[in-house]
């Protein structure tokens, strides 16, 4: 017989090696199709064409199609798709048969589109002209019938598909046959042979070794062994076929072993393990190195090797040390077992596969060297592993699929619930049905599942037979899958002495004339004769979902079964040996065996099994599970490389207060969010299994981290269970109590009532998302006794509170129009339009809502209700005459308001389109207000979560209501519970909040300076350089790239731009995220990011792609390369943009306070790389103190190192700033100031073209009270590195700011001390025309003269001047150039420590348009008011 190929002709795309057997598409990432081949000779019946998916790209939809068309390939214009192929072509794509392009069976078999890299596709023609598909070997049953004699095999590589391989199946053995043939007979001979060669060899080399001759280069056909040099820690033994590590309970490395000579071309290095420990994490480790062992240094582990080297770890793949594929397989090395075997081959291509218990896991790497040794690093758990011959006569050669996998390990390790059986239950052959069946039906689903295709087009020719005869008292009953309503008659079963081989099925089983016994419609027949008319229940009227069967007994009778309803003798006399016959006539489309043998029979009807059998899984579940050990255990075998598609459901329906409990007995340290319970109303047989739970949305309750959700949506947070928190070993426990509420149960704690109304007849569900990975039924599950424990309500409850609660109400400060009543529960607006603003009584506590009823409304005025949150302190005995007429004014104090569709932070726009407008509102209407321990604001319509309004909440606000508009009279219908417990609790958490703060700013200093690019981005992504660089491959979308971790405050995140093509409009955009990116699927642009997102485009600044800013800052879509671009999160969380260094001003507020930095390489900008930070945090000279000479000599070169890398990673490109800045860091420099002292590139300029490009205000407003204070026009300033972390962090956001004039002689002493007043009596008290002080004693020292009064103000224009700050000259050495310098400190000031009083200089016309002369002085005594925050430099010679 001739070998497969393909022919020589091909698509337009396509390139064909390995002598015509490998066929690839060229450039898979940018074109999806032209991707068809063809076999070189027709088909030959009865012998499958077969190929191997070599390659897959992620880039496209769809994947390989296969098929046979009549076409010649010698003449075929080809098209561009297999589907395109017309006269006679028949194509399997996804999971449909396709004839000349039009659909004819829509679900056939397997879906050709989840293949993975590795497994096999074949199709066949049969002698009798039916076509027949493969999957890995298994015949998906009969795809069509009437092929022409003369077809070729068509391939067609799309989409995903990029190389495959002929899988050359020449006919062996007939497995039916007897008698062993003589190719077996020659195949043991040849083993023998081989075996007996191999022997003589090793006798030889023992005697050569035996005279000392010199065998140190090892021949090519040598027998593979371990190298005799390896890890230190290395025990070699069974003539090196065995390598073991030392001590394996004390050291977890040093156990790299090597082969002893270089691996050949398809040559397969294989392993078998033979000793695990359960101690350490990581496992064992294979793969190559072109590194001679002869000559190696050996490694603690092989994943140190910087060099030459590829190693599977895990389920990556590692070239030199470094990932290069995160996913790869199908199996994680980490999780193999004693008796697993692991290989490699490096194929003739330059390919290199490995294999898993002799499953070929796909391509790892293209390209190999050719001279290569095979390496083993027993690491971790590895401790004993042995080399495998094929030709050894006891190797086995079992492939196990992942779930006989998972089942043949469950078999080792008994549940700890389960009775063990004394005695091994004798295996049973599994009934199923027989491939040859009736010419309009097809078998699927591994011969469990019969169909008729097209049974909407025929009705009969749906005979077919069972795999095997019938056991005496063996039951062969079905489930009906599927119906129809076109045809008249239904399903007939029965039994017949006729095999399957030799049947010639007939159109209807009632037509056979011999050996055949058949119950249909009510009655029964033998060989096409009615023998009892009225028998039984009436099959004809049978539905989806119900269950026929027919036992033969060992007396001979016949019995048929409705329902598992017997319905007596049918018929006596009945021979052994008889076949299960069904007739899928009429009606009947589609059954499944339902196997009594497995507990677990994946088609009975769950609602259906009796309430007293024991709670198991069900066998339906998630595509990314499996169900093992009896329908105990339920796992995620891929659970690091997957981390959803794992639902599982109990077997049946759960009784009244029957609680459902399960262990978790593994978690992986992987992804976010964890396990998820609940119950459901859809039966496991009728449910579409989604990705996760919680996306149906009918009839379903979860609990989903510490939130209820109900059909998709959250009913409740803060459900006392958290899941997100449970770890190994915990019990999750769910009871359906008989009043209708759903309760959890952590270790056997009743967790409280999570929701009510819950349906009789739920089933329990399970979701291993995340980082759960296995869980198992537990022994506690079972009935209990339903006992109401008074449980905590949901936050439900505060909508109608109880007797023991106290109402909300409102305080007595308010607005002149309003009218209190009802106890300060009610108020109504008495006349006008504003006026009307009223506060809660108290401040909201953690997680409290604070909810009104709409009482009148008046459509006379326009507008909306403005509710939200104000940090103003109100009493019942605050003046009214600090409340503004709308609640739009309230700027004194921070105050976050929603109003219409908008939500507003001190007046000012921070989010469009939040939530229905408020204009809508109608008597009856239920709005609420909350603040989450979160720090977020919550708006709630009629009790529905509008979502976060904005982030950044503190803690102590009072609600604000104001009735404004049409909105004139409301009533609170929420209250407080006073539960000692919870005050406690808040309490606890408040300290905890304050503790967890405190932590922050200790670790701050740990956090690392440089963050990089995050693994998860948009398609078109490529990361590397260690994770800094970012390269869009392809297109001019799918760029979206973030940041690995948030952003800290006040950290800049910079990346210069490398590359930009000029063909694309448009260019770079950056911005932050308010969510993390660990899941999140990225869209095309960050413009159509619809949650927490604010991107800056061109010159405009977007939130949720909605505008909300115009003409700010440079417009980005002119970069060039080498600019720098840069975000920032100051303090008050307000956004910055940072051009070449120049912070162009806040570009948003109220930002998130855990945001991602995001980078957008949209259009033009295709390649940035991340500038690193060299901001340490503290200044170096501390750092010095306590170390010896030589140290220090140290730290100083390793300094000049990194600022030497930094300078040239950056050159001139980060600081490039006008000309006026770049003139004032040389003079800061000649100044002689260290550059320890200050944050790096933390650097404003405030002349006059910086600040208009920065678009700023002259005067801005700061702190606690608010006071104004004018930007520094006409200087550079120079951030200060803070000496105490917790005051500074206090200050920047609630203490004034102000500057001071001061003199270069004293300046390094205050920048030293860091303490201004410690200088003040050399500095002469801040001016040199203020009286200077008494000289006193120590005993006649007044207490009020122990600090010297210094003197700032809120304006650079009146400490700037000469009696503050003194002009000096600088003289730059090299240039001979002299420059007239000033300097200052902008300061940080106390609120309530300083006096405020009118300048001292005597001066007539006024100093600031924005201040009074009589307010230009802020002086003080008071020590620790003032801390210092930047350097302020001016150069006026320029």
């Amino acid at each position: 017989m001739m070998a497969l190929k393909f022919h020589n002709r091909v698509g337009t795309l396509v390139t064909l090696s390995n002598n015509n057997c490998t066929a690839q598409r060229n450039h898979p990432t940018q074109e999806f199709n032209n991707g068809v081949v063809m076999s070189a000779e027709p088909l030959q019946d009865n012998v499958p064409f077969e190929v191997r998916i070599d390659k897959k790209v992620n880039s496209w939809s769809g994947s390989i199609e296969i098929g046979v068309t009549t076409c010649d390939p010698g003449t075929l214009k080809f098209p561009i798709s297999a589907t395109g192929f017309r006269e006679g072509t028949w194509v399997m794509s996804g999971s449909s048969i396709l004839r000349d392009g039009h659909s004819v069976i829509e679900e056939y078999g397997a879906d050709l589109d989840q293949l993975n890299e590795g497994e096999k596709v074949g199709v066949m023609r049969t002698t009798d002209g039916t076509l027949h598909f493969l999957v890995n070997g298994i015949d998906q049953g009969l795809a069509a019938n009437g092929i022409a004699a003369k077809v070729y095999a068509v391939i067609d590589m799309y989409g995903k598909c990029a190389q495959v391989t002929i899988v050359d199946n020449t006919p062996g053995t007939n497995q039916e046959n007897d008698g062993i043939s003589n190719d077996v007979a020659s195949q043991l001979a040849n083993e023998f042979l081989t075996q007996l060669s191999n022997q003589i060899v090793n006798d030889l080399t023992r005697n050569v070794e035996a005279l000392g001759l010199d065998t140190t280069t090892p021949s090519a056909n040598e027998r593979l062994t371990f190298h005799e040099r390896c890890g230190s820690l290395v025990k070699l033994s069974n003539h090196r076929r065995t390598a073991e590590r030392r001590h394996p309970l004390d050291e977890f490395n040093n156990g790299v072993v090597m082969t002893n000579r270089p691996l050949k071309n398809d040559e397969l290095f294989e392993i078998r393990l033979d000793v695990l420990v359960d101690k350490w994490s990581g496992s064992i480790e294979v793969g190559i190195t072109t590194h001679n062992p002869s000559m190696l240094d050996f490694p603690a582990t092989m994943t140190n090797m910087r060099s030459g080297t590829i190693m599977m770890s895990g389920c990556g793949i590692l070239t030199n040390g470094k990932g290069t594929r995160r996913e790869y397989g199908v199996y994680n090395l980490d999780e193999l077992t004693e008796g697993d075997r692991i290989g490699l081959i490096r194929k003739s291509n330059g390919h290199l596969h490995y294999y898993i218990n002799g499953e070929d896991q796909g391509v790892a790497s293209n390209e190999t060297p050719a001279t290569i040794w095979g390496v083993v690093d027993l690491y971790g758990m590895a401790v004993k592993v042995t080399i495998l011959d094929r030709n050894d006569p006891n190797y086995s050669n079992d492939i196990l699929s992942p779930t006989q996998r998972a089942r043949s390990i469950f078999r080792q390790y008994p549940d700890m619930y389960d009775e063990i059986s004394s005695e091994e239950a004798e295996p049973v052959e599994r009934l199923l049905f027989h491939t040859r069946c009736g010419s309009h039906a097809a078998v699927i689903n591994n011969q469990r599942t019969a169909h008729r295709p097209n049974a909407l087009d025929d009705f009969n020719y749906g005979v077919v037979l069972t795999s095997r005869t019938l056991r005496p008292e063996e039951l062969f009953e079905v489930h009906i899958d599927k119906m129809v309503d076109k045809w008249a008659g239904s399903i007939e079963i029965g039994v017949t002495l006729h095999s399957p081989n030799d049947l010639d099925f007939p159109s209807t089983m009632t037509n056979m004339r011999s050996g055949t016994w058949m119950m249909t419609g009510t009655g029964v027949m033998h060989n096409g004769t009615t023998v009892i008319d009225m028998y039984g229940q009436n099959l004809d009227r049978l539905k989806a979902g119900d269950r026929v069967g027919v036992k033969r007994r060992g007396d001979g009778t016949l019995h048929f079964y409705v329902n598992g309803i017997d319905q007596g003798q049918g018929a006596t006399g009945v021979p052994p040996n008889v076949y299960g016959v069904i007739d899928l006539y009429g009606q009947a489309a589609q059954t499944t065996i339902i196997d009594h043998l497995d507990p677990l029979s994946p088609d009975a009807d769950s609602s259906s099994i009796s309430d007293t059998e024991e709670l198991r899984f069900h066998h339906v579940h998630g595509q990314n599970s499996t169900i093992a050990n009896n329908g105990r255990t339920c796992l995620r075998p891929n659970a690091t490389g997957e981390f959803n598609d794992a639902i599982v459901m109990s077997s049946r329906p759960l009784r009244d207060n029957e609680l459902f409990e399960v262990i978790i007995e593994k978690m992986v340290d992987r992804w976010s969010g964890s396990l998820e319970a609940g119950v459901t109303l859809i039966k496991p047989e009728e449910l579409e299994f989604p990705n996760t739970m919680t996306d149906i949305v009918y009839d379903t309750w979860m609990l989903s981290g510490a939130a209820i959700m109900q059909d998709g949506s959250t009913i409740r947070n803060g459900y006392p269970l958290d899941l997100d928190a449970v770890t190994v070993g915990c019990r999750i426990g769910i009871m359906r109590c008989s009043d209708g509420t759903l309760h959890y149960f952590l270790n056997g704690a009743d967790q409280g009532a999570a929701c009510s109304d819950v349906p009789h007849g739920v089933f329990a569900v399970i979701d291993l998302y995340g980082q759960c990975a296995q869980v198992s039924i537990t022994s506690g599950s079972g009935v209990y006794p339903f006992v109401d424990n008074n449980l905590p309500q949901s936050d439900q409850a505060i909508m109608s509170p109880s007797s023991s609660d106290v109402s909300h109400r409102f305080s007595l400060c308010c607005g002149k129009s309003i009218t209190l009543k009802n106890n300060s529960c009610t108020t109504a607006r008495s006349n006008g339009y504003n006026n009307a603003i009223v506060f809660s009584s108290d401040p909201l506590k953690r997680d409290e809502i604070f909810e009104v009823r709409i009482d009148q409304v008046c459509r006379v005025w326009s507008g909306s209700l403005h509710i939200g949150l104000t940090t103003l302190a109100i009493s019942d005995t605050t003046p009214a005459s600090i409340i503004p007429p709308s609640a739009l004014e309230l700027t004194s104090k921070l105050t976050w308001l929603i109003t219409g569709s908008e939500v507003r932070k001190n007046g000012f726009v921070i989010k469009e389109n939040y939530a229905p407008a408020l204009e809508r509102l109608e008597v009856g209407n239920l709005v609420g207000i909350r603040r989450v321990s979160d720090g977020t604001l919550h708006l709630y319509i009629n009790g529905e979560d509008m979502g976060v309004a904005a982030s950044n909440i503190p803690k102590n606000v009072f609600v604000v209501v104001d009735l404004y508009g049409p909105v004139e009279m409301i009533s609170v219908t929420s209250s407080c519970s006073w539960d000692p417990s919870l005050l406690a609790s808040q309490q606890s958490q408040s300290i905890t909040s304050e503790l967890a703060e405190a932590a922050e700013l200790e670790a701050e200093e740990e956090f690392p300076s440089t963050i990089g690019f995050h693994a998860n981005h948009g398609k078109n992504i490529l990361i590397c350089n260690g994770g800094l660089t970012a390269e869009r491959t392809e297109s001019y979308n799918q760029g979206l790239i973030v940041t690995s971790q948030p952003l800290r405050k006040k950290q800049m995140f910079q990346v210069r731009v490398d590359h930009l093509t000029p063909r694309w409009s448009f260019s770079l955009m950056v911005g932050v995220l308010g969510f993390s990116p660990e899941k999140y699927t990225f869209p095309v642009s960050s413009m159509a990011i619809k949650k927490s997102c604010i991107m800056i485009q061109g010159n405009a600044v977007y939130n949720s792609g909605c505008k909300i800013k115009e003409n700010y800052g440079p417009n980005l879509d002119e970069l060039q390369v080498g600019h720098v671009i840069g975000i920032l999160v100051d303090g008050e969380s307000n956004l910055h943009l940072f051009f070449n260094g120049v912070d162009q001003g806040v570009a948003a507020r109220d930002v998130p306070g855990s945001c991602y930095g995001v980078v957008d390489l949209y259009g033009k900008c295709d390649k940035v790389t991340v500038i690193p930070n060299e901001d340490s945090g503290e200044s170096p000279e501390p750092q010095y103190k306590d170390k010896e000479k030589a140290e220090k000599e140290n730290i100083e070169e390793v300094l000049k190192e990194k600022q030497a890398v930094s300078e040239s990673i950056l050159g001139t490109v980060v600081m490039r700033l006008c000309e006026y800045a770049k003139t004032c860091s040389k003079v800061r420099s000649l100044m002689g100031i260290p550059d320890g002292f200050f944050l790096e590139q933390q650097m404003t300029c405030y002349c006059d073209s910086c600040h208009k490009l920065r678009a700023e205000d002259l005067y801005l407003r700061r702190g606690e009270p608010p006071r104004e204070y004018s930007v520094p026009l006409g200087w550079c300033r120079y951030i200060l590195k803070q000496r105490q972390k917790a005051p500074s962090f206090v200050a920047s956001d609630k203490w004034h700011v102000a500057y001071y004039g001061t003199q270069l002689e004293v300046l390094r002493k205050i920048l030293d001390t860091g303490d201004i007043h410690a200088c003040s009596d050399q500095m002469g008290g801040g001016s040199i025309l203020l009286p200077q002080s008494v000289a006193f004693t120590e005993k006649s020292r007044p207490d009020s003269s122990s600090l010297r009064q210094i003197v700032m103000s809120p304006t650079i224009r009146y400490t700037g001047c000469n009696e503050f700050s003194p002009k000096f000259k600088l003289l730059d050495s090299k240039t001979k150039k002299t420059f007239h310098v000033r300097v200052a400190l902008q300061v940080w000031l106390k609120p309530g420590s300083y006096k405020t009083g009118p300048q001292s200089l005597g001066l007539t016309d006024q100093i600031d348009p924005q201040f009074s002369n009589n307010e230009l002085e802020w002086s003080t005594k008071e020590h620790g008011s003032v801390l210092l925050h930047g350097l302020l430099i001016k150069i006026e010679n320029l």
